[in-house]
């Protein structure tokens, strides 16, 4: 069993900055495809970013060239840096973690992954 929990969230304006948080306990980090998923208002969760255990990353067009994902082994946790953030970025983002996915067509797909957070709120609005 994985436990995952999200934190950093909060309100900020258009064209500023945040970074989440995911904390795994129960398991490493290093061993599982990590991944970050948003749900806005009345829309379906949507693929973010991930990080494969070998480190490769992918991002959804939405994102790239603004949000970073990055893990820290050491300490089990894995972070979403976003930067230049838009009143679109407003969402639930979710932290998720699965033992055996790889490839960028998998890693974005979120019922394949076992684990998941509670959530954190971002909202971006001037």
């Amino acid at each position: 069993q994985m436990i995952l929990m999200e934190s950093g969230g909060g309100f900020v304006q258009p064209g500023g900055s945040l970074r989440l948080s995911c904390a795994a306990s129960g398991r490493t980090v290093s061993t599982h495809a990590m991944a970050w998923f948003r749900q806005a208002p009345g829309k379906e969760r949507e693929f973010v970013a991930a990080s494969g255990w070998n480190g490769n990353t992918y991002y959804s067009d939405s994102v790239k060239g603004r949000f970073t994902i990055s893990r820290d082994n050491a300490k089990n946790l894995v972070h979403l840096q976003m930067n230049s953030l838009k009143s679109e970025d407003t969402a639930v983002y979710y932290c998720a973690a699965d033992p055996g996915l790889g490839g960028a067509q998998a890693m974005a797909v979120d019922s394949l992954y076992d684990y998941w957070g509670q959530g954190t709120q971002v909202i971006v609005s001037s």
